[in-house]
């Protein structure tokens, strides 16, 4: 078995070309977890926690921001396409960075199943005489030809993908807060009425609150693959530090700035699970069409999602190729690695991932309520484990890298070591309150099952290598 290499000892040059510009990089960070969890999956959470959803987003914004944090200062320092899976490794060993690896692979490549048949749905209400299926099969072509080709194109669609949802958050805050101020024709200020009534701003209590968190907390998966793509920046060190700190406070911003919008202009009782409170408010102070208008942003959100988990899941299966820890034969690029061309792209490790999502895509319209609901649910807290683990990496590699090399904490962890203790205990305290949801557990203990599986292979190998000698 070969040893878990120090922190600070130089890697080989990535293979990957080098063809992401910081632009594409801040945009990810900034629009990666805009999607459609939020613009529609929010109104589950406004239904149990009514007003105070605010709270709930503001707790799991910063949850997601801390866990963030401390994953661009590791990548920071050491910055690698396996990004977590690479820092588990060197911090735990390779047990670790073989099993969050595999584990966020496959948690991605089911969910790309989910954007893409949620996709299709959209587009099949639009031109009904395109089956469904036929619509799944394009986004996956187009998709996957363009992240077969140079990553520049992956940055571009995610730059302008990101693009319009920022702007129709961003146009979405300004017409609530005209409204919340009575500045719109034929609208009177709404004052907080809305906010205090109808049971108040705490109508189910602290308990709603938790609720809200357990419902909107992964809403903010997504984050992660910003990290993954700063090893294919010019320079990554620099471009993930600043990928990071511009995004966690702008999400903050927009999610729970987005959420006092809707609870202070509508009653949180006129808001319904399934159904967009974007809508809810935009029909509300007038906007027309307003319900297909948010059909195109939600449309986008899918396929940006649908675009960054087939690439996130490509540079993550070659990274655990490129460690001994997935097979080798997915570690062939294309050649060139000028970024301008279509050198240095991963096209085997892309097309196992699409492979897979395929499978799962297959699996969703078969048989949703069935074999891809326990696939579905054997990810459903896989999330959080990964979370946990980017904690429990960042509490060893820490002071190892301030013993070996300081200077390469060019980004910190606020008041180490106790806000990642303090994440850490959150961490599994939201899995324990999803213990205690009759909803929630099915995914606990399903995604359980699978780490366990996964932590299993991980084992076997590890007493394989160490017979060998």
């Amino acid at each position: 078995m070969h040893d878990t290499p120090p922190p600070t000892e130089p890697r080989q040059p990535e293979p990957l070309a080098h063809g992401l510009k910081q632009r594409h990089l801040t945009m990810l960070g900034l629009g990666g977890v805009i999607g459609a969890g939020l613009f529609v999956g929010s109104g589950a959470g406004i239904a149990v926690a009514g007003p105070a959803i605010v709270v709930s987003y503001l707790i799991a914004g910063t949850l997601a921001m801390l866990v963030m944090r401390m994953l661009g200062e590791m990548s920071a320092a050491m910055p690698a396409s396996g990004s977590f899976s690479v820092h588990a490794e060197r911090a735990l060993g390779r047990w670790a960075g073989f099993s969050v690896g595999w584990l966020y692979w496959f948690l991605l490549v089911v969910v790309l199943a989910v954007e893409a048949t949620a996709a299709a749905t959209i587009a099949h209400g639009w031109v009904p005489a395109v089956d469904q299926w036929a619509w799944v099969l394009v986004f996956m072509v187009v998709f996957t030809v363009a992240n077969l080709t140079a990553v520049k194109n992956f940055g571009e669609f995610e730059f302008w993908f990101a693009a319009l949802k920022v702007v129709a958050i961003v146009v979405f805050l300004v017409l609530g807060l005209l409204a919340i101020f009575g500045l719109l024709p034929d609208t009177d200020p709404v004052g907080l009425t809305n906010l205090t009534g109808h049971g108040g701003f705490l109508p189910n209590g602290w308990a709603g609150v938790v609720s809200g968190v357990l419902t909107v907390v992964f809403a903010f998966g997504g984050l992660e693959v910003v990290t993954i793509a700063a090893a294919e920046t010019d320079d990554p060190a620099r471009a993930v530090g600043r990928a990071v700190r511009s995004a966690v406070v702008r999400i903050l911003f927009f999610y729970v700035g987005s959420m006092l919008v809707i609870v202070t202009v509508l009653p949180w009782t006129a808001q319904q699970a399934g159904l967009s409170p974007y809508v809810k408010v935009l029909d509300a102070i007038g906007v027309p069409s307003a319900g297909q208008i948010m059909n195109i942003v939600v449309f986008v959100a899918l396929l940006s999602a649908l675009n960054a988990n087939l690439y996130g899941s490509s540079r993550m299966i070659f990274s655990l190729a490129e460690r001994g820890e997935g097979p080798r034969g997915l570690l062939k690029v294309s050649g060139g690695r000028d970024g301008e061309n279509e050198g240095g792209v991963p096209r085997r490790a892309v097309l196992a991932s699409v492979a897979f999502g395929f499978v799962s895509v297959l699996l969703n319209l078969k048989w949703p309520d069935s074999v891809f609901l326990y696939l579905l649910n054997s990810v459903g807290a896989v999330l959080l484990f990964v979370w946990g683990l980017i904690a429990a990496s960042q509490l060893r590699l820490r002071r190892r890298i301030e013993r070996e090399a300081p200077e390469a904490l060019t980004l910190r962890m606020w008041f180490f070591p106790w806000l990642t203790w303090l994440t850490l205990v959150a961490l599994v305290a939201v899995l324990v309150l999803m213990l205690t949801d009759d909803v929630a557990r099915p995914q606990v203990l399903w995604s359980a099952g699978a780490t366990g599986l996964v932590l299993l292979v991980a084992l076997a190998r590890e007493v394989r290598d160490r017979r060998r000698g």
